[in-house]
């Protein structure tokens, strides 16, 4: 049986697709590694093969036209036969010691037949052209080592949003909510964490640094320059998780917290993107993004505006600006941006 899916989107990846996968290449039994090569011009759909032709019982490659990093997701959730399923960015890598203690917890409730919905790891920044890292850990904020529910939820500081670097999904539960991420879009990631969420009855923290983020190439999708060059992606994305449930109808209170806070941290990277652009079209943008979470969901506008980010994003004038700045000095910090 394998206990966890790794999927492994890939797109011109030879200079470092190597390194993510032998970073997945332990417990073999246990684990199941999905390459997905994204219509690649490079070698990577070779490397792939012939990883998948080297451990045949453990990796799979799989070939599709060029669909974009949310496609090769869901291609990775389709194939999947694992219990859980976990997404590894072909640029980053997991921490071997740390994948071990993952797969042994989840190997050990699932004998106690005491599956959780989510399990939830720690994740590191790392920056090479700093010399530094910086490890997010939940350590404060959620019991560890035991199930939990949301009700059992303490005090999130504000660099501590569950990204997808930090979570793995129960396989089932992704297909029960219908998961699929749209073709051609960067910043699904987003999408990936937050659908789901309202499915999670059971949590699981594991106090490990198990994936490492690279931070630094000039083409990544975080990089700021880059990002507003694709802020209309972005935009789509914000749109997608403001409709893809109603989150103030459901039933827990810190759930329904968490994920107002979540849109807001969002809505106001999105915000301050096309504030920092400035152009005619992107301010429009802005306003329009507003008056579309205003339009759909009238109450979760009202929550929105209600947190200290929100209650920035919509100022006008010399205050307005300097309050914006400090909201975008705040998502640098949060989302790792260059």
């Amino acid at each position: 049986m394998k206990y966890l899916s790794i999927a492994i989107p890939c797109y011109n990846s030879q200079d470092y697709m190597d390194k993510a996968i032998e970073s997945c290449l332990i417990l073999k039994d246990d684990v199941e590694i999905i390459i997905v090569d994204d219509g690649s011009k490079d070698r990577t759909a070779q490397i792939g093969d012939d990883y998948a032709s080297l451990y045949p019982d453990t990796i799979k490659c799989i070939h599709q036209e060029n669909g974009g990093h949310g496609q090769a997701v869901n291609t990775g959730l389709k194939n999947a036969t694992g219990l859980y399923f976990k997404v590894l960015d072909s640029d980053d890598w997991f921490d071997q010691s740390s994948l071990v203690k993952v797969i042994e917890t989840i190997k050990q409730l699932h004998q106690k037949d005491q599956d959780a919905d989510m399990f939830i790891a720690n994740y590191v920044y790392e920056k090479p052209s700093a010399n530094k890292s910086s490890v997010i850990k939940y350590t404060n904020a959620l019991p560890q080592n035991r199930t939990f529910r949301w009700y059992d939820l303490k005090h999130f500081y504000p660099q501590q949003n569950l990204l997808m670097h930090s979570v793995i999904y129960r396989t089932q539960l992704l297909r029960n909510c219908n998961l699929q991420l749209p073709k051609h879009t960067f910043y699904v990631d987003n999408l990936f964490v937050y659908q789901p969420l309202p499915y999670v009855n059971t949590l699981y923290y594991l106090n490990v640094d198990l994936y490492r983020y690279y931070i630094g190439r000039e083409d990544q999708s975080v990089n700021e320059k880059v990002m507003i060059s694709r802020i209309d992606q972005q935009i789509k994305v914000n749109k997608m998780m403001i409709d893809c449930c109603d989150v103030m109808k459901l039933k827990s209170r810190k759930l329904r917290n968490y994920m107002v806070k979540y849109l807001t941290m969002i809505t106001t990277v999105s915000t301050v993107l096309l504030i920092k652009s400035g152009t005619p079209e992107h301010l429009q943008k802005k306003n329009e993004l507003w008056q579309y979470l205003k339009n759909k969901n009238p109450e979760l506008y009202k929550a929105v505006k209600h947190t200290f980010l929100g209650s920035m994003m919509e100022m006008d004038g010399h205050v307005g600006k300097k309050m914006i700045t400090t909201g975008y000095a705040i998502s640098r910090k949060l989302f790792g941006f260059n």
